[in-house]
């Protein structure tokens, strides 16, 4: 079972992941739990106060180091001894590998959600292990980007979704997914392509290969070129592309 533990002002927030669609199905089956802890529980005075005025000024409010601090020395004495990530736009940019590795190789995450301007950085730097970056925005807290790092990790457990379903997503083999078509075979005037509705499995794969190499190339040109220093891409890959109008870095 993976082991998520959520440091948070907001446990409300988890229920998206703990109570919705393939993540709560692979809860029910006992292959992840979560647990979150606020804290404000922590805190002893009347307002529980869990956050101060930043020294040298400014704007906002910055979460105190001790209920965060303390809070953590209670989760790992509930038994989580795991990697301790926090989320800031200025963290690493969250990849499919990255999500790939904690899947495989952690058994338990704790996950601290920042709010205002920021957590004490004396408590980053002395109780976190690795910073994650969504993306080059500001959300009002780390809530989400832990919900989404959460239901990227559970879909990679084995047994969250069928195992043909996660090796064939986007970034799965580098590239983007293809579109997808289903019923009914004509949607307000628009058909689905043919070769979709032909049988031929060799020229139904061709086809799947080509609109993911003409999407990852229009949409996410550094792919193809990381698919092609990497070895995934075939011959006939690099000539549909070169018809594209790609340009081989290396010159192949």
């Amino acid at each position: 079972m993976m082991r998520f533990d959520v440091i948070t002002l907001f446990p409300e927030i988890f229920a998206t992941v703990a109570d919705c669609g393939i993540t709560a199905r692979a809860r029910k089956r006992g292959l992840w739990s979560l647990n979150c802890w606020n804290p404000r529980d922590t805190a002893t005075d009347l307002h529980r106060t869990i956050d101060d005025r930043p020294f040298g000024g400014g704007p906002g409010m910055v979460m105190m180091a001790e209920p965060l601090a303390q809070t953590l020395d209670a989760v790992r004495a509930s038994g989580n001894r795991g990697r301790v990530v926090s989320f800031a736009p200025n963290g690493a940019r969250l990849t499919d590998k990255r999500v790939r590795e904690l899947a495989a190789e952690a058994d338990s995450l704790v996950l601290i959600c920042g709010r205002y301007e920021g957590i004490d950085e004396r408590f980053l730097s002395t109780e976190v292990d690795e910073v994650i970056s969504l993306g080059d925005f500001v959300l009002s807290g780390g809530e989400l980007p832990a919900c989404a790092l959460i239901d990227a990790v559970v879909r990679q457990l084995p047994g969250a979704i069928k195992d043909l379903s996660a090796s064939d997503e986007s970034f799965a083999t580098g590239l983007l997914d293809a579109p997808h078509y289903t019923r009914p075979e004509v949607w307000r005037g628009m058909a689905v392509p043919d070769v979709l509705l032909s049988g031929h499995h060799k020229n139904i794969a061709r086809w799947t290969r080509e609109k993911s190499l003409e999407l990852t190339l229009r949409t996410r040109p550094e792919l193809v070129n990381i698919a092609d220093s990497s070895g995934l891409l075939s011959r006939e890959d690099m000539k549909f592309l070169r018809g594209l109008g790609w340009k081989n870095p290396s010159g192949k």
